[in-house]
């Protein structure tokens, strides 16, 4: 099997250099207004040398330092008496105090997915542009998103795009319109819909805006708040922060862009989003990833679309049937039902289909353990990719050692319950060199794609830094057994 992979040379690796600010903000209200007093009583001209000295050690790690500062002023200016007139210079020196850096890549860059650049203008004849996502981690073993991008050329070398020293955080909003039957759906999956969250809900529009739901709770609580449950009113809010959207500055290098973590039920991390690009009933394409959210106690597994991976909207998936990690979803439709593969049981390949993209009920095994190598778990490895032969499907199996590989299955293509072909031997496994890392004997990728008839494998090594594989279509499809 070895001998139809070609690993290639080049990797892409982790940058502790690359930084991004979070909010440092003392739980302790008493620690807040300390603080505050502090810098306050500083006298103007000692402020100006203390933030002169900032600009000179940050300003060169940051694009836009004194933005980021009054960001984080404005986080802690309620504490603030507002008779109290503080100097713009004062403002930016408190945002500092309340800031912090983080390395986002400092720990691992891992379980990449790769996908067609919405952009192929300009790409050299047999080549092609492409987008790869990879799972971020740093201090704290929190995840994020970030993206690399480049061009493979028609002999299957890669010239990767270069990556700027900035790294950028979106503007977060919230979605502008919310579908209020959708919204009534997801409270019914999760249990709390009831009187409260009835009142609330029949206030609003079809389609409602943030403000048009907050006015709602608060007009509801304020008219019979002994009778208004707070769990159906958290978990509302709750719902309503986990759908919103981000936008990047258009002007930043896709390189420089990061999803980091913002809303309270990913607060511990985004982990391993599996990107495809998705064609629609009427032919246009768009961009969904499946991805898990982990607040350090619970996962979610949440769903991202974006057209041109500047914007991205950020919605909630429901039902009994996405409770777990691994969903991949297939690029279009199967029968007018979308279709998406996921482990429900951590052992087993299963398949579910449904009407709606947001809720999946029910699932079905497709694939149970077979051989030595994966007898403790099966999983996918992204998206399937779509042949005349059917629906190719990189997986990855867990044997002795907890030692992952990465092999394939091949779907029916009108029928993907069906297995058609099936390697008997790992298609990948880690070599001495690629056991050697964060989480050791562990190789993993989250998307591969089809060019000019070879797949390309972007895939992790012991959960630090990645690599990239090609091997020619026609001799892995020659080697894959068929069912039955």
């Amino acid at each position: 099997m070895q001998e139809i992979v070609k690993r290639k040379r080049a990797r892409i690796e982790r940058d502790p250099s690359r930084v991004i600010t979070r909010p440092y903000i003392p739980g302790d209200l008493s620690r807040i207004n300390n603080l505050l007093s502090k810098v306050l009583g500083l006298s103007e001209s000692t402020a100006k040398k203390i933030l002169l000295q900032l600009h000179h050690d940050f300003a060169d790690r940051h694009r836009n330092l004194d933005e980021l500062l009054m960001v984080n002023f404005d986080k802690v200016a309620e504490y603030i008496p507002h008779t109290i007139h503080i100097s713009l210079t004062k403002k930016m020196l408190i945002g500092s105090y309340f800031t912090m850096e983080y390395s986002i890549e400092s720990a691992a860059l891992f379980n990449p997915s790769i996908v067609l650049h919405p952009d192929q203008s300009n790409v050299p004849k047999g080549g092609a542009r492409f987008v790869m996502s990879l799972r971020a981690t740093g201090e704290g073993h929190i995840s994020s998103i970030v993206f690399r991008s480049g061009i493979i050329d028609s002999d299957f070398s890669f010239i990767f795009d270069s990556v700027p020293d900035f790294v950028e955080t979106p503007a977060m909003l919230h979605d502008p319109f919310y579908d209020n039957h959708l919204f009534c759906l997801s409270l019914q999956e999760m249990g709390v819909w009831n009187d409260t969250s009835e009142k609330i809900l029949s206030r609003l529009q079809p389609f409602f805006t943030y403000q048009d739901l907050k006015f709602s709770i608060h007009e509801v609580y304020k008219k019979n708040p002994d009778q208004s449950d707070d769990t159906t009113i958290n978990a509302i809010n709750w719902l309503a922060n986990s759908n919103y959207k981000i936008k990047f500055n258009d002007k930043t290098q896709l390189s420089e862009r990061v999803i980091y973590p913002v809303s309270e039920n990913e607060s511990k991390g985004i982990e391993d989003a599996r990107f495809v690009q998705f064609t629609r009933d009427n032919g246009k394409t768009v961009y969904y990833a499946t991805y898990t959210a982990y607040n350090g106690e619970h996962i979610l597994p949440q769903l991202i679309k974006t057209k041109d991976f500047v914007t991205f909207n950020i919605s909630t998936l429901n039902g009994k049937a996405i409770q777990n990690k691994g969903l991949a979803l297939f690029p279009r439709k199967i029968n007018g039902m979308y279709a998406m593969l996921s482990r429900q049981d951590g052992e087993n390949n299963h398949i579910m289909f449904s009407d709606n993209l947001h809720f999946w009920h029910t699932s079905q095994v497709i694939q149970e353990p077979l051989y030595p190598w994966e007898f403790v778990q099966i999983g996918n490895c992204g998206s399937p990719i779509e042949l005349k032969e059917g629906w190719l499907v990189l997986t990855h199996g867990v044997g002795p050692m907890r030692q992952y590989c990465i092999s394939a299955i091949l779907l029916d293509l009108n029928d993907p319950t069906k297995i058609i072909g099936r390697l008997a031997e790992p298609l990948l496994s880690p070599n001495e060199e690629e056991r050697v890392g964060y989480v050791p004997n562990v190789i993993y990728t989250c998307g591969a794609m089809l060019l000019n008839g070879h797949l390309i494998i972007p895939y992790a090594m012991s959960d630090i830094t990645t690599r990239v594989a090609t091997v020619e279509l026609k001799s892995l499809l020659r080697m894959m057994k068929l069912a039955g």
